[in-house]
């Protein structure tokens, strides 16, 4: 309860409405983060970064023969709505497992790390932040059990 009148209750009126309005501010700036997938411009964004990686990988002589005999539209059109899910899209991936996809392909772990040095030239193409590469990167880590050697 305030005792005090004149300026004094003012400003404490004032520092209240304050507070109240910096609350307001705060919880609608965190309703309305962006998600991953809005932040990559969603799926038109990841096609673009997807249609840098197959360049990259067009011409790139040490990864190329991977994909000598691959549809190249179905690898993109895949790897888009893969990787849509992954930055939680609203996609669904119902292709092959990474598992089925690389069985027989004998991937070395030295051309895994050349392909995702391939796909962070393509990021850096589009111009994808570092903190969104490392993003992206994190929630793809988990599938190299199931990509190398196989």
């Amino acid at each position: 309860r305030l005792v005090f009148i004149g300026n004094r209750v003012l400003v404490m009126k004032s520092v209240g409405i304050f507070i109240v309005c910096v609350g307001l501010l705060c919880s609608c700036a965190s309703s309305t983060q962006l998600s991953l997938y809005q932040k990559l411009d969603g799926k038109a964004g990841i096609g673009r970064i997807v249609d840098s990686f197959i360049y990259q990988i067009g011409n790139d002589e040490q990864i190329i023969h991977y994909f000598e005999h691959s549809n190249i539209a179905y690898f993109r059109q895949g790897f888009i709505t893969h990787m849509c899910m992954l930055v939680e899209g609203p996609c669904t991936y119902d292709g092959d497992s990474m598992v089925a996809i690389h069985t027989g392909m004998h991937i070395t772990e030295k051309d895994f790390n050349h392909v995702v040095d391939l796909l962070i030239n393509a990021m850096n193409e589009q111009n994808i932040s570092h903190s969104l590469q490392n993003d992206i990167l994190s929630r793809m880590a988990p599938l190299r059990g199931e990509i190398i050697k196989m």
